[in-house]
């Protein structure tokens, strides 16, 4: 099941490191959020890259830093999201324990903001030294053998984090049957609620385009069943938001490490789910970028 690190105080922030406070909570309730933080409000984050030194950069692009931008913006917010989920490829390339280690210490303003953080793995990390780094796994066993995932449940959706980490540093992802399968029931069990699947990799039917080998049995798992109304991911470092002709909404989120190019936007989404929809809008870390503050809203299907 993917990381939940729970919020704590100051003196806990000051004391403790990243490995030694976080847990891993499967099914959490976030109706026990304080009342100043919205529960329909949500930060979907995606592609973060953190080496372990603090000075690296990619593509021109120091990582923790864009890391450091975005904690800040979230930090300030005069209303707190329900919670923040990160879309994979938290690590920056092979998944290095140290990778994990500096994050933690990033994220330290958010969780001293009491606000909870969801952890999905992508491509670029790595699944031991992740349970490594997160140090309570043994206790909180995942319903999918050797795979990561957990269901959200909030006030007006179920949130679904699946894991497509097939191999650390190979491009393609993979469900597996295994999760497939948990995925179908799950849904199945939860259906008085829309519902909002997050994976890491891009839906693909080209296996050249390094996206979800299983695309085509995902589909047809989530096609058919009426309350899932939106697929959230990242993997393409690309801001995009497009409808299928079943009515799911596709939500690429974009990164907070580096763009693949030039101009396009790095950054955050906020994500405000109404009764009957979400509200997105695009928070760039360069708020000089024409996307910066783009507004996508999108109407469940029925």
């Amino acid at each position: 099941m993917p990381i939940y690190l729970p919020p704590f105080s100051r003196r806990q922030f000051l004391r403790r490191t990243f490995v030694s406070a976080a847990f891993l909570c499967s099914g959490f309730s976030v109706f026990a959020a304080l009342a100043r933080r919205d529960p329909n409000s949500w930060a979907l984050l995606a592609d973060t890259h953190i080496p372990a030194d603090r000075a690296q950069k990619a593509r021109g692009i120091n990582m923790a830093d864009h890391l450091a931008i975005v904690c800040n913006h979230l930090a300030v917010l005069p209303k707190q999201p329900a919670g923040v989920l990160i879309a994979g490829d938290c690590a920056y390339n092979t998944g290095e324990s140290g990778d994990y280690r500096l994050m933690g210490e990033l994220l330290g303003p958010l969780r001293k903001r009491r606000l909870p953080l969801h952890l999905i793995l992508g491509n670029h990390d790595n699944r031991e030294r992740f349970r490594q780094a997160m140090g309570y796994l043994s206790d909180f066993p995942s319903p999918v053998v050797d795979k990561q995932v957990a269901i959200l449940r909030s006030a007006r959706v179920n949130w679904f984090l699946l894991d497509s980490l097939e191999s650390t540093n190979s491009t393609p992802g993979h469900l597996g049957e295994g999760q497939l399968d948990w995925l179908a029931g799950a849904l199945d069990s939860n259906q008085s609620k829309p519902a909002i699947v997050m994976v890491h990799h891009h839906p693909s039917l080209q296996v050249s385009t390094g996206g979800l080998k299983d695309t085509q049995a995902l589909l047809d798992l989530i096609r058919p069943r009426k309350q899932v109304k939106a697929f959230v991911f990242g993997h393409t470092h690309l801001w995009k938001v497009q409808t299928d002709p079943s009515g799911i909404h596709f939500i690429n989120l974009p990164p907070v490490g580096y763009v693949f190019r030039e101009g396009m936007p790095a950054g955050w989404v906020h994500a405000a789910v109404e009764r009957d929809g979400m509200t997105l809008q695009l928070r760039c870390i360069d708020s000089t970028n024409p996307a910066h503050g783009e507004v996508a809203a999108l109407k469940w299907r029925s």
